[in-house]
């Protein structure tokens, strides 16, 4: 184990996603004990301490996306001089689909100590509301942009078993859910979750179809996407069997047609070779 490069730690604040009621003790704590807060958005977090109604004597740096990499060796190096430096996103946990990450890797790497205030997760809340399967799921984050590349992801997750959360913006979700609606089907069962926690909180449940109806209409608010994962495919031997007939008939010799359909099909070898060779070598 590495010995630590110096007293400094890291600390990844969870803050509310909405309710400012949802901030723990701990996060009011760090806060006010910090030496470093490094914010996503210093104006969000001094409306947030106001209304926590908390205040601290830390230094306040600006941490996002634009200026991560180069702020990152500063905060090493009040790391390396032993201060406490709690890092916050304007809501959530940081490092999820925000910054923190570049962050994490850094003080790892040279050996600082990394911990957490677990705090409010809008992709934990919304799969916990959206009445999908829990038991599995998987976070997907934001999809690209521009169509096609979209279709390609979405194309990539068609078969996912596992429930899928997104985030999306706000006027891009209709035509986020079209596209879904068209990778999955438009009987796949999804949710939208609108405004979290928030005075408006809105939760959208149903096949992609519906959804894809009511999001014609503007949508507002900070948004989640859960869709339920591929069901189980059924296996059909005997079709398989006739695949594999069909393959021997374009040429290709029995055995590596059976390996072929197998691996494709998730099917044992031996079962399936037995299966297509009275298809292929009449008794």
């Amino acid at each position: 184990m590495t010995d630590p490069a110096g007293p400094g730690v890291v600390v990844l604040a969870g803050t509310p996603i909405g309710d400012t009621e949802d901030a723990s003790p701990r996060l009011l704590a760090e806060l006010r004990g910090a030496d470093v807060i490094a914010a996503e958005d210093t104006r969000r977090l001094r409306r947030l301490m106001e209304r926590l109604g908390i205040e601290t004597s830390a230094r306040v740096l600006s941490y996002f996306e634009g200026n991560e990499a180069g702020r990152t060796p500063e905060l090493l190096a009040a790391l390396a001089e032993g201060a406490r430096v709690v890092l916050v996103t304007d809501a959530g946990m940081p490092s999820v689909s925000d910054p923190g990450y570049r962050l994490v890797v850094a003080a790892v790497e040279r050996g600082f100590r990394v911990t957490a205030v677990p705090g409010p997760s809008a992709v934990l809340t919304a799969l916990a509301v959206s009445g999908l399967p829990v038991d599995r799921f998987c976070f997907e984050g934001f999809l690209p942009r521009k169509g096609g590349e979209r279709a390609r992801r979405l194309a990539e997750l068609v078969a996912e078993p596992r429930t899928m959360v997104f985030f999306e913006a706000p006027h891009r979700t209709a035509e986020t859910l079209a596209a879904m609606a068209e990778a999955f089907g438009p009987d796949r069962s999804g949710a939208v979750c609108r405004e979290l926690t928030k005075t408006y909180e809105e939760i959208r449940r149903g096949p992609l179809a519906d959804l894809v109806a009511w999001a014609a209409h503007e949508v507002r608010g900070e948004v989640t996407l859960v869709v339920a994962g591929a069901a189980p495919r059924t296996v059909d031997l005997d079709q398989a069997a006739r695949t594999v007939a069909e393959l021997v008939r374009e040429g290709l010799r029995l055995k590596p047609a059976v390996a072929q359909v197998a691996a494709e099909e998730g099917l044992a070898k031996n079962a399936l070779y037995e299966r297509a060779l009275p298809l292929v070598r009449p008794v």
